[in-house]
């Protein structure tokens, strides 16, 4: 090799490391994600999808089936193991199951077991990776199954809390709409009760200390749906399906109590309509985010860290029909919603200093999307 083009080679090494090194994202690989989704919908899914997102270039890779299974729409990775957990149903448990399987490409299926009620639509995994806590939707159960020490789920408790609420066509009777820890405590808003529910797990057994829960209550009406909490563990927000509104909470961890602090619209001044959809704190704990389903977009509002208080930023068009779930990437600079009726997923630039979404990336197909997770990378 001659010295001179030598010497451009090794002025390009140079380069090369220099970018590396103030730009570590440049050649970061693509963070693989799972993708639950409806296999009743009318983008004819089979079961689990499997895909990749460059936060470099905000763009998805190729998506394709990782799995087979009727309905997997919600996900959830165990704490500790290599495993995907997903709601479903099967021949053996047609009105509700929970699939496990070790991650790969593809996906393999491990164990299954009943969860415990009818159509179950969100699961949780606590911090140990010994309980796993089911939400059924249509008949309002909650169950928590024990998790041995392959990670295989066996039902260990079922509970129904009787009620209904003031809207009849909706809350008609209870329902269990999602499962979220704090430690030994599990939260479970119920959109039919109008409450979170909240039961002490014995984390060896998976059975409650006490059967009957303790409890918050919405507005009468509003249909709690999700929820989540801030980094700090101080406050939690509620989305609320049937009034459109996102409710902050003070959070007392130690009794595991909630305490109203606030209650504001997702929607534009004048717009009505619609239902809402899934809620997320940003990791930075300043936003949260909401997504409104008919109105088709991404409430954004800035969290007070202090008193817990939230003020809107801008409402943010979502990028496709019915924003049914939507997670935000780890470094904090997108926002990858999934489109359940458009049968798409978009990317929506995040910005971490003043929370805003900017314009959705161009959409990826997927068929009927409804649960967007993260996978660890190797």
């Amino acid at each position: 090799m001659s010295g001179h083009r030598h010497g451009v080679v090794v002025g390009m090494m140079k380069s090369a490391l220099l970018l590396s090194a103030l730009s570590p994202l440049a050649f970061a690989a693509p963070l693989p994600i799972a993708i639950g989704t409806n296999t009743g919908g009318s983008g004819k899914s089979e079961g689990i999808y499997l895909s990749t997102f460059d936060p470099e270039g905000g763009v998805f890779g190729e998506v394709k089936l990782g799995a087979k299974y009727s309905s997997p729409g919600f996900l959830a990775l165990h704490s500790s193991k290599p495993l995907l957990y997903a709601v479903g149903r099967s021949e053996a448990n047609p009105k509700g199951s929970v699939a496990v399987f070790k991650l790969g490409d593809p996906l393999e299926f491990i164990a299954e077991a009943s969860s415990g009620g009818n159509n179950p639509c969100h699961l949780a995994i606590n911090d140990s990776g010994t309980v796993l806590a089911v939400a059924n939707y249509s008949d309002g159960t909650t169950s928590t199954l024990s998790l041995d020490s392959d990670g295989v789920p066996k039902t260990a408790f079922s509970k129904r809390i009787d009620g209904k609420g003031p809207n009849a066509g909706r809350q008609e009777g209870p329902h269990a709409h999602g499962v979220y820890f704090r430690g030994k405590v599990l939260h479970v808003p119920d959109l039919g009760l109008d409450k979170v529910l909240t039961w002490t797990l014995d984390p060896k057994t998976a059975k409650p200390e006490k059967e009957e829960p303790s409890s918050w209550s919405s507005a009468p009406g509003a249909g709690p749906r999700h929820m989540d909490f801030a980094p700090d563990g101080r406050h939690a927000y509620v989305v609320n399906e049937l009034d459109n509104t996102v409710t902050a909470l003070d959070y007392d961890a130690k009794t595991g109590s909630f305490t109203t602090l606030q209650s504001i619209s997702t929607l534009p001044e004048g717009v009505s309509g619609g239902t809402t959809a899934e809620i997320a704190v940003h990791p930075n704990g300043k936003f949260v985010y909401a997504s409104n389903r008919g109105n088709d977009s991404i409430a954004v509002f800035a969290r007070d860290s202090e008193s817990g208080k939230l003020s809107l930023v801008h409402i943010a068009p979502c990028g496709g029909k019915i924003p049914r779930h939507f997670a935000i990437s780890p470094d904090g600079k997108w926002l990858l919603c999934a489109h359940q009726d458009s049968n798409t997923m978009a990317a929506l630039p995040l910005d971490p200093s003043t929370g805003k979404l900017g314009e959705p990336k161009a959409p990826v197909a997927c068929p009927n999307p409804i649960c967007i997770l993260f996978l660890p990378t190797k």
